[in-house]
């Protein structure tokens, strides 16, 4: 497979290369898996908190 180059969208910015990008991407879908495990655990946490509440009633 060739890298081809995206067209560029006014002025003199050099394109991305695909490593670049690939880096770029799993950057973002870490974060945003990170954001969600926080999440999870929260809701976790909470969903634990009212079930051992129900248990000692």
């Amino acid at each position: 497979m060739s890298e081809e180059t995206v067209p560029q969208q006014g002025g003199t910015r050099q394109p991305k290369g695909l490593l670049q990008q690939m880096e770029e991407l799993m950057a973002a879908l870490n974060a945003d898996l990170s954001a969600l495990d926080a999440d999870l655990q929260a809701s976790g946490d909470a969903g634990r908190e009212t079930v051992e509440e129900g248990r000692a009633g």
